[in-house]
């Protein structure tokens, strides 16, 4: 059974829905650990603790809710590429729920397969909708020997995301893109960090060791994420070689870590695995440095995370890590076709022990700026104006 939250009447008038019921859809959920989902496990979290009421579609991963959100687990099975990704086929039990639900607006978060269903059944029963956009797919195919088809991709994505009243994505670089792809009505959901967990002071020479694998003096160099192809993990490895008494821990797991194994035999390189909560940001805070060289972000979440631990960053400059690393200020952008842009930054970061510090403190401070509460409201904003302007009738 769900909830009975009383509706305002539409009248157009911003605000006037001080509750919301909102149906998300979602290709990846819990147990499923990437940005992805910890964007939008806090956003349910705060959106809930606002008065809304939330019901999930994700394909099933065995949890029946989340924060006090139900969650409608569909069946599907592995993608052949990405085997921890789960394609799941709407099914008319989409539909059953979202009669129960009677939802005021269905946000369907990068459309794809189940999102599908989302934006069949907002338009079939005149739901409004609104969609997101988190994983940049069309660059993701070059890494995957399926280049080829990123135009048709594009066409695709434009055909669902211009089903919707709102598009959003989550950095400026990502808005231009997708309105240059034809995709319309695309506007800015504000980034969010967790900067209660992720703090400076998490740093222990406990996970030092951990990290490390028993060499705490070391330079640590930490990568957080996602272990795909797409994220390009395996141009660190120089920087390894080029900095003394350096180590790398990758946090995280993914299809394409058996590759990686293979790449970093011989290295000092740890493959930490996953790591929640308290440890993972005792791993952020621990770590001298934190090297990024995805080219293929749509934001970066793990580098707000490290930035609010206080650790410094090096990063490509590309995708949307440029809307949150200032070069020079609160860590290192190196121009990804240099061979070397990286092993410059980072040894440019290691060696000025006093530039470091005052890095740390500016990513601190960065990170301070983008509590999850306003990232939040800005969206429950957007939710609101777009259920009064849907409910007002049509002048005649």
């Amino acid at each position: 059974m769900f909830l009975t939250i009383p509706r305002a009447k539409a009248t157009g008038i911003l605000n006037l829905h001080i509750f919301m019921r909102i149906a998300l859809f979602t290709e990846t959920f819990l147990p499923k650990i990437d940005g992805i989902v910890t964007r939008l496990c806090h956003t349910v979290e705060h959106l809930q603790r606002a008065g809304d009421q939330v019901l999930i579609f994700s394909p099933a991963g065995g949890l029946t809710q989340y924060k006090g959100a139900q969650i409608c687990g569909i069946e599907g099975f592995p993608l052949p590429l990405y085997p921890e990704l789960k394609l799941a086929i709407p099914t008319p039990t989409i539909g059953n729920q979202l009669k129960l639900f009677q939802p005021d607006i269905i946000h369907v978060a990068n459309p794809a397969v189940l999102g599908l269903g989302g934006l069949y059944y907002g338009k079939t029963m005149n739901i409004p909708l609104v969609a997101s956009y988190h994983t940049h797919l069309p660059k993701y195919l070059h890494h995957y020997g399926l280049g080829i088809l990123e135009g048709l991709l594009w066409e695709l994505l434009k055909s669902a995301h211009n089903q919707a009243q709102l598009n959003l994505c989550t950095s400026t670089a990502m808005v231009e893109e997708l309105r240059n792809h034809g995709i319309e009505r695309v506007d800015l959901w504000q980034r969010g960090v967790d900067t209660e967990l992720f703090q400076p002071h998490h740093a222990s020479r406990e996970m030092r060791v951990r990290l490390s694998q028993g060499n705490p003096d070391s330079t640590i160099l930490i990568y957080v994420g996602r272990l795909g192809a797409e994220k390009d993990i395996d141009r660190i490895k120089p920087i390894i070689s080029a900095i003394p008494n350096a180590c790398l821990a990758l946090v995280g797991d993914g299809p394409h870590r058996p590759a990686l194994e293979q790449h970093f035999v011989n290295t000092p390189t740890h493959f930490v695995g996953y790591l929640r909560g308290q440890e993972l940001a005792s791993a952020y805070a621990s770590a001298d440095a934190f090297i990024f060289p995805s080219r293929t972000e749509t934001l970066g979440l793990v580098l707000l995370e490290a930035m609010a631990a206080g650790t410094p960053v090096v990063a490509a400059n590309s995708g949307g890590i440029p809307d949150i690393v200032t070069d020079g200020i609160n860590g290192y952008l190196f121009d990804p076709a240099k061979e070397k842009g990286a092993i410059i930054a980072t040894q440019n970061l290691l060696t000025h022990s006093g530039e470091r510090e005052i890095l740390r403190q500016n990513a601190r401070i960065e990170a301070e700026r983008w509590g999850w509460d306003a990232a939040t409201q800005q969206l429950r904003n957007y939710y609101q104006e777009i259920i009064s302007t849907h409910s007002v009738p049509s002048a005649a």
